[in-house]
């Protein structure tokens, strides 16, 4: 999909910033002042989920997540993004956002924060072993030092902190 162009560009940028200076009122404003016709564009809907998730409204980052899968589907980021809100919906959880992210693994197999989140999932779920294969994965397609860096600060795996420390 082409980039949004003026003057819908700016409203989201407007969001966007807003967003960055801890506004989200006036962020989901600037959102909501695009026409109808805009609401389903990707970049759009990526600014609407960090709004949501921002407010912890899961329900409505879920729902942003998946029009994204279904808009955008080559990006990462919106199978990301369903994951992410369905591990915190009522009704999903750990089980529920490992079923819905392990599947973007072999669509992306050169993104290395599915195999990370992965491993978090894992972890949480008390399957160290398989959390160790997935933070393993995610170290030989991706940074490792950035990623060693961001495990070490991610409480989900603090159960395997100290062999990343070691590793």
């Amino acid at each position: 999909m082409e980039p949004l162009q003026p003057p819908q560009s700016h409203y989201l940028s407007a969001a966007i910033g807003w967003l960055e200076l801890g506004r989200p009122e006036e962020a989901r404003a600037e959102l909501e002042a695009l026409p109808a016709e805009f609401q389903r564009h990707p970049d759009v809907l990526e600014a609407r989920w960090l709004l949501e998730a921002g407010e912890q409204r899961w329900e409505e980052a879920l729902r942003a997540a998946r029009t994204l899968i279904e808009v955008a589907p080559e990006r990462p980021s919106g199978w990301l993004h369903q994951a992410y809100a369905l591990r915190r919906t009522a009704t999903g959880g750990l089980q529920a956002a490992w079923d819905a992210l392990r599947p973007s693994v072999e669509r992306f197999p050169k993104e290395p924060i599915i195999p990370f989140n992965l491993a978090c999932y894992a972890c949480q779920m008390g399957r160290l072993e398989a959390a160790r294969q997935w933070l393993g994965r995610a170290f030989a397609i991706g940074d490792k030092a950035h990623l060693r860096a961001l495990a070490l600060a991610d409480a989900d795996l603090q159960p395997l902190w100290e062999e990343i420390r070691n590793a």
